[in-house]
């Protein structure tokens, strides 16, 4: 029973902070699929050091430093990551659940152009709102690339083809 405890946190923890987590993979990876495989994976990793992890306080820190290195792992590898399709997903709900989707699959059709590194120095400065220095830190890399990266990606999103912007993408094919 004393061994079932010790875990008790950390489901707590996923069951307050999963959808949070979950969204900050699906910015890194542009796909549901491999958010889903990279958010595992970083709890998997957590859930071994978690009586560590506990005492210091910042869990849900060490579960987004986890889901970059490992992304940054599979990156190295070479391991394919499907993109996300560019029609989207019928929901029921109103018009402000059907906005917000289309605008998510918008950005997430914006976010699938770039390479993985300045899409994760994008999600980071932005999304997480970290420092040039913390987000060089986490990605290992200098300052300088960081800035280097983040004006590259700026650029080249300003560039995109316009239908990548279209919020109503089957509108145009049904005209």
């Amino acid at each position: 029973m004393a061994g079932q405890d010790q875990y008790a946190g950390f489901r707590e923890f996923v069951l307050s902070r999963g959808q949070a987590l979950s969204r900050a993979a699906y910015l890194l990876t542009g796909d549901h699929q491999a958010a889903e495989d990279l958010l595992q994976e970083a709890l998997t990793r957590t859930v071994r050091h978690w009586r560590r992890i506990e005492r210091d306080g910042r869990p849900e820190a060490y579960v987004r430093t986890v889901m970059v290195n490992q992304l940054r792992s599979w990156y190295r590898r070479r391991r394919p990551i499907e993109l996300p399709t560019a029609s989207v997903p019928d929901r029921p709900g109103g018009a402000d659940v059907a906005d917000h989707v289309t605008q998510q699959a918008a950005l997430a059709r914006l976010l699938a152009w770039l390479p993985p590194r300045q899409r994760a120095v994008l999600y980071l400065r932005y999304y997480e709102d970290l420092s040039e220095v913390d987000t060089a830190r986490l990605l290992r890399c200098s300052v300088g690339t960081v800035k280097r990266h983040t004006h590259d990606a700026l650029v080249r999103l300003r560039k995109q083809p316009a239908h990548l912007l279209d919020s109503h993408p089957t509108s145009e094919a049904q005209r």
